[in-house]
């Protein structure tokens, strides 16, 4: 961290080591009316060595004792979300599901400050809470390219959660989006271009979702 309480991402540390391919299970099912997201929440790819190492340097910042271990996720939200007549607060814990089947929490840690400022991340931005759920803050996509950015994720309204890059290509800012983190314009949506509300993620403070736009579901729904 910075004096002024700033901090630059790309030089952070990370907790070391890339631990092996797990045996992930994930499916995503869709009707007219819901999708259904379900699986073991294990990463589709390697992450860091949890719990973290004495000897990892990372461990001097933050001595995370807890091992990935598999979960059950389900959730099933609307295929065609609608926005709310106003938007409600995140919950602690999961707010949605990456497009990977990794579930991510939203931005404030147990102490209520920036989880990605104050917690040490893998080298993709994830680490297991204490039941050992792996979850992103800061989301680990590939993002290269030109033009709008994929799709990465569902938030537990049902809106889509896009990648870095607005309409034009370029890096989206919170200054372009709603205290919810989404605007709206055209998308790629099931198929079809449809003039719809969606969430980006930005390099900034809340880097996901700031609230649900729309009317949030819980687990096993």
């Amino acid at each position: 961290m910075r004096g002024d309480g700033t901090f630059d991402l790309t030089v952070k540390i990370a907790v070391g080591g890339a631990v092996p391919l797990f045996t992930r299970e994930f499916a995503i099912t869709s009707t007219d009316a819901t999708r259904v997201v379900s699986g073991n929440g294990l990463p589709p790819h390697p992450a860091g060595t949890f719990p973290v190492a004495p000897a990892d340097p990372a461990y001097q910042y933050d001595r995370n004792p807890n091992a990935i271990r598999a979960q059950a996720v389900r959730y099933s939200f609307p295929a065609q979300p609608i926005v709310a007549a106003q938007p409600s607060c995140l919950p602690m814990g999961a707010i949605g599901v990456m497009a990977n089947g990794v579930v991510f929490f939203n931005a404030i840690d147990a102490l209520g400050r920036d989880a990605v400022a104050h917690e040490i991340l893998d080298r993709c931005g994830g680490h297991p809470e204490r039941s050992g759920q792996y979850h992103d803050q800061a989301t680990c996509v590939d993002d290269a390219g030109g033009g709008h950015s994929a799709l990465i994720g569902y938030a537990l309204d049902g809106f889509w959660l896009f990648g870095h890059r607005g309409e034009d290509g370029v890096v989206v800012t919170n200054a372009e989006l709603d205290a919810c983190h989404g605007h709206t314009h055209a998308i790629e949506w099931d198929g079809r271009s449809v003039v719809l509300y969606h969430y980006h993620a930005t390099y900034e403070y809340p880097y996901t979702l700031g609230c649900y736009r729309g009317a949030p579901v819980r687990s096993g729904g």
